[in-house]
Order: C-alpha cells, then structure tokens, then sequence
C-alpha cells in the first residue's frame, strides 16, 4: 500500500491561518469600523478648513491649508496603527490564551512555519486595511478641496508617496503587535506595550537639544510615517532639496523614513520568529 503523506504543506497552514482570523467576528466589527472611524476624522478635518475658508474673508486663508494633512491626519493614523497592532497581536497571543497554540504545534512541529504563516496572512489583510483607509482618506479629502480649488491630485508631489506609505503602516504595526503578542503572551498586557512603543515612546525623544534624542525619535515607526506623508512643497521650495518632515534642526529625510519603515518591519518578524520557536507554549 502507498503510504498517505498527512504533513501539512505552506498552502495549509495559509489557509488555516486565514480561517482562524476570520473565524473571529470581532475581526470584521474591528476593521470595518476602524476604516469608518480614520476615513471619518479625516473627512472632518477637511471640512473644517473648508468652513474655515467660507467663513474667513482673506483670500490668503486658502493658501495657509494644506491639503495633504487633512488627507494623513495623525490621530487618524494612530487609531488605524493600534487597530492593526491588535490584530496582529491576537493572532499569536490569542492562541496562547485559548491553548489552541499546543494543537497547531502538534500538527505542525515546525515553529517556523507556523509563524511565517501568520505574517503572510496578516500582513496581506492589513495592507487591504491600510490600502483603504489610505486611499478613501486621499480621495474623500481632496474631493472636498477641489471646490476651492486647493485639492491634490495623486500626481501632485509627494502624494503617491503618502497614500503608500499610509497604507504600509497598517501591515508594518501589525507586525509589531506579532513581535509583542509573541513576547507578552497577554492581551491586555500587549496592547499597553504597543501604545506605549508605538505612540507614547516617540513623545520622549522630540527634543531638539541633544541630536542623539532626536534620532532615536525619527527611527520610530510614526515620525518615518510623517516624513513619508508630509506635504513636500509646505517645506521645500526647491525641488532639488530633500523632503523633509519638518523644518527641525533634526530632520528624518524621505530615505532615512523608508529605511526606518524596513528595519521596523524585519525586526517584527525576526522577534515573533525567535520568540515561539524558543520559548515553550
């Protein structure tokens, strides 16, 4: 008789993957109202500078709004990353609350694998998530500002950056919640880490006076972001000139930004990797 080869292949564990995620409702509820709640902020903040140039009588108002930052507002984008943080960390460490995680080391005894599954699958649905959050903020926004003829095309410079950088930061803070989720174990415990990482850490290092405290703020996944995202003409009149996020003493320069998004995205990966290979369930 032939033997019957039972090991799972890649597709399996993807495919399992893909089944636990969406095996929970919350993760349905969580996105669809996460993309409800970006794209709303930054349709809200349009509308308020649009009111504010109805209302101003100095043609110069126009001029003073940036466009762009209605479209990447912060806030909203912060709510899109521990939205994408969460779900990311859910997958690891929610195994490990339920048990679930001696199954499928069971069945699959390569941790690797396993783990690598994970990234693939949420990374390939967080990036949807970012993409349309992203490109439904861009659009809505400047479709408000073009009745005053102050709206960007994605043409315009720095814009196609921005919309993809944008929707790289969803997959990018899902990563990290993986590497957290791996590391903690504990829900609660994961999400207090990853809005203390991701938001409140970058807070410490604004400072202008040392440039050491400076760069360790500008290699943080949010200040690469708003580099990435910042209107490049409010700050650069030559063209010639690198984009900046800011005219500070110490600036993140648009390559230095897209190294930062890099690192931060291998490092997830290598931490949740080491993590549930060498650790017990």
């Amino acid at each position: 008789m032939t033997a019957i080869d039972t090991r799972a292949r890649f597709h399996n564990l993807l495919v399992s993957e893909w089944i636990k995620l969406w095996s929970l409702r919350s993760t349905y509820g969580v996105l669809a109202v996460g993309v409800l709640i970006c794209v709303g902020i930054t349709t809200n903040s349009a509308r308020s500078n649009v009111a504010l140039i109805s209302r101003s009588p100095n043609p110069s108002q126009r001029l003073a709004i940036d466009p762009m930052h209605a479209a990447f507002v912060t806030e909203a984008f912060q709510i899109l990353g521990i939205i994408a943080c969460s779900v990311g960390a859910i997958t690891i460490f929610g195994e490990y609350t339920t048990g679930l995680i001696r199954t499928t080391f069971a069945a699959v005894p390569v941790r690797r694998q396993v783990v690598t599954a994970k990234v693939l699958v949420v990374s390939a649905v967080m990036l949807v998530f970012g993409t349309l959050v992203s490109v439904a903020s861009f659009g809505v926004t400047q479709a408000i500002y073009h009745q005053h003829r102050i709206g960007l095309s994605i043409g315009a410079p720095g814009a196609l950056r921005a919309v993809t950088a944008s929707a790289l930061l969803a997959p990018l803070c899902a990563l990290v919640g993986m590497a957290l989720g791996a590391v903690i174990r504990h829900a609660a415990g994961t999400i207090v880490a990853a809005i203390g990482l991701l938001l409140l850490l970058p807070a410490l290092f604004q400072g202008e006076t040392y440039r050491w405290v400076k760069e360790i703020g500008n290699a943080m996944p949010y200040p690469a972001w708003q580099a990435l995202a910042e209107n490049p003409a409010r700050h650069n009149a030559d063209p010639g000139r690198p984009a900046l996020v800011a005219m500070t003493k110490y600036p993140v320069t648009v390559t230095e930004a897209w190294i930062v998004f890099t690192a931060w995205a291998v490092a997830a990966v290598v931490v949740a990797v080491v993590a549930v290979h060498r650790r017990d369930p």
